[in-house]
């Protein structure tokens, strides 16, 4: 039975989130690819449903640190994995599900503007190594 999520922990599950967007996004920085990305995340987002859904839409808005491109970085993959960790202690229906919208966002971001390249196929493949880590570490 899924378990309600603290107010910090629907925080944490937003800063991975978006922080994994983020690194896509920031991996091919440029002003019109940003907004054309932010359409194409949000829309992923939007078609969320459950605790994943209410996580990633309520709430104030996170904060990634300031600071070179590997600390923040860092901190978005860090907020990734314990995202995760709190859904399959709290939620583990919600894993999967969490999993992909992540997954899914990150694409379409990369994809939104020239299609992927190869430094946001990069942040995608380190998205991708924290969340498959932690699904390993959940069996």
């Amino acid at each position: 039975m899924d378990q309600s999520l603290t107010a910090e922990e629907k925080l944490t599950l937003k800063t991975g989130a978006f922080g994994a967007v983020f690194l896509v996004s920031n991996a091919d920085p440029g002003l019109f690819a940003l907004v054309r990305e932010s359409f194409a995340a949000s829309g992923v987002i939007a078609g969320t449903s459950g605790v994943v859904r209410d996580a990633l839409t309520s709430g104030p808005l996170p904060r990634l640190p300031e600071g070179s491109s590997a600390q923040v970085e860092q901190a978005a993959l860090a907020a990734l994995g314990r995202a995760m960790a709190i859904l399959r202690e709290k939620a583990p229906g919600e894993v999967a599900a969490y999993r992909s919208v992540v997954l899914t966002a990150a694409d379409r971001v990369a994809r939104a503007h020239r299609g992927v390249d190869p430094v946001e196929q990069v942040a995608i493949g380190r998205i991708r190594e924290v969340l498959d880590a932690t699904d390993r570490t959940s069996g």
